[in-house]
């Protein structure tokens, strides 16, 4: 009997709370926890009262399964397919294990009686001095002795009665509490047909235990024996039978045995995986962090660099203007409130001095733009191990590359090359006039792409395999204008680069006294690190911002001090 198996949800609602089904033991009904009374084997081995299974709610084998009759376990893997029935049949399922029972015409009462449960349940009764044992006779008192003649367990009025009768003033009489050393004390099966008779013989053509009665009336002419001359025959092919049964017991307790392994293992990797992305996530967090830091700091000098070249250039602007306004100003002043001989004295003067205003050359444009941007697709290497982005794009002119890598289903690399993979590049306000792209197998699962853009602006980048778009595709990328180089030098101060040369200049608008147009260590506007001479940059590996060109002249603009 499987008495740890637990049932199937459809029936919990019938059972009693807290009951757990199958480890009542041999001798107790699993639906009302008492001790078996009139027990009935189902096909699946589970036994139960009648009273028990008359109480089950039965229904029609074909309204529920189409006519398909299984006594195994409903939705088991292990069931034995029969014809369908035409004739609808009442079935019951089973308390304990939640398999269909197809009753007999009889109904539940039809059902074999498990003896063997009955022989436990009076043990069991002995074993608790008699309680709940009553007198076979009169099925009202308790019993006190039994009769080994006629395996009746009697009370004492019963007893007395027993004795006085012809028939059984012989028959063997014991008091019960010696029989607690017994293994078997079960009374006579008798047989339903007749049940004045005992079932001693076996009908071999309807393979089932008879009476005497039975051989002379319904099986007369069937070959039958005694039942102890037939029962090793048929012992051994039940020990057949049950030898070929144990090693599928053994399989499938060690089948459960790995299984509960492989989840016990699961879950040991469902952590361990999870404290790794746990690991890697706060890891990229704080590269990310990091490198936040970083691009912001380097946001921050784009800032400065970018302000003071602006505020340079403001104040160069602002000297020029009030140079001129007070050439201009005096000027009129003189032509309009001067004598001849006034205007004559200080015309050299006033003259030489426009023609060097008229002269110097400036810009009206601002000397730098206000374009900053980031691009996350771009990647800028890598912080503490990790992969990070950087404030960079395409550019023009200059060759694009990007990494395909195909993966599986499972999320798995490739492995291989051989795929069909189709890039387009297409800029966005010329799309009749895609870049060409070159496709390179690795050979590995990853596939090099490289494209060179002719202008800068808006492009989409089209990557298909077998006609089909890979993930994110079509992305958008923007291509900036080709790197500006210095066109200056990147100096500690422009009187080191420059030899001590008065007229050597510096965008960082340092001066120096005695007539050094620019900047030196320690003086007004040095800004005390190295810098480009050009653009003021402090990033050796750097674009220049200074918009006047290589050639432009700037001799004449005054250096300040921002």
């Amino acid at each position: 009997m499987s008495e740890k198996r637990k049932p199937l949800l459809g029936l919990l609602g019938k059972l009693p709370r807290g009951t757990a089904l199958g480890n009542s033991g041999k001798t107790h009904c699993p639906l009302c926890m008492g001790l078996f009374k009139a027990p009935r084997l189902l096909p699946c081995l589970h036994t139960v009262c009648t009273t028990c299974l008359e109480q089950l709610e039965p229904f029609s084998v074909v309204d529920l399964r189409g006519g398909d009759s299984d006594t195994s376990s409903e939705g088991s893997i292990f069931q034995e397919l029969k014809p369908p029935s035409l004739q609808p049949q009442i079935g019951i399922l089973c308390p304990v294990c939640d398999a269909q029972v197809d009753l007999p015409m009889g109904g539940v009462k039809a059902l074999t009686i498990d003896h063997l449960a009955m022989n436990d349940v009076m043990l069991e009764s002995l074993h608790g001095e008699g309680q709940g044992l009553v007198c076979d006779l009169c099925s009202d008192r308790e019993v006190e002795k039994r009769c080994q003649t006629c395996k009746a367990n009697l009370c004492h009025f019963c007893c007395q009665a027993h004795r006085r009768q012809k028939k059984t003033t012989y028959h063997t009489m014991v008091d019960l509490k010696d029989l607690k050393g017994y293994s078997r004390i079960g009374k006579p099966i008798l047989c339903p047909a007749h049940p004045a008779e005992e079932l001693r013989l076996f009908c071999e053509l309807c393979d089932r235990p008879v009476c005497r009665d039975c051989v002379v009336g319904e099986h007369r002419e069937h070959p039958y024996d005694f039942t102890s001359n037939v029962i090793h025959k048929h012992g051994d092919s039940v020990r057949e039978l049950l030898k070929g049964t144990q090693p599928h017991v053994e399989a499938l307790e060690e089948a459960l045995l790995q299984i509960k392994r492989v989840n016990t293992a699961l879950q040991e990797r469902v952590e361990a995986v999870a404290a790794d992305v746990r690991t890697f996530s706060e890891g990229y967090i704080r590269a990310i962090e990091e490198h936040r830091d970083k691009l912001l700091k380097q946001l921050e000098d784009i800032r400065v660099q970018k302000e003071n070249s602006l505020q340079l250039q403001k104040a160069q602007l602002e000297q020029l203007l009030a140079d001129m306004r007070t050439g201009v100003e005096f000027t009129e002043h003189l032509l309009t409130s001067g004598s001849d001989l006034e205007i004559l004295i200080t015309k050299g003067v006033v003259v030489e001095r426009l023609t060097k205003l008229n002269k110097v050359e400036y810009s009206v444009h601002p000397g730098v733009n206000d374009k900053i941007c980031f691009s996350p697709q771009q990647k800028a290497g890598r912080c503490r191990g990790y992969e990070v982005y950087d404030l960079h794009r395409a550019r023009e002119k200059q060759t694009a590359s990007f990494t395909l890598l195909c993966k599986d289903a499972a999320g798995e690399s490739m492995g291989r090359g051989g795929d069909s993979v189709q890039v387009a590049v297409i800029p966005k306000d010329k799309k009749d006039s895609p870049v060409r792209a070159l496709v390179r197998d690795n050979k590995d699962g990853t596939y090099y792409i490289s494209y060179t853009p002719k202008e800068p602006g808006v492009y989409t980048v089209v990557v298909c395999i077998k006609e089909q778009h890979v993930q994110g595709s079509p992305f958008t990328v923007t291509v900036r204008k080709r790197h500006r180089p210095h066109p200056g030098v990147f100096h500690c101060c422009t009187f080191c680069s420059s030899g001590g040369q008065k007229t050597a200049r510096c965008a960082c608008g340092g001066t120096m006294p005695g007539g050094y147009l620019g900047c030196g260590h320690g003086h007004k506007g040095h800004p005390g690190r190295p810098h480009w001479s050009c653009c003021g940059k402090f990033a050796e590996k750097s674009e220049c911002t200074w918009m006047g060109g290589q050639n432009a002249p700037r001799s004449l603009l005054r250096t300040v001090a921002l």
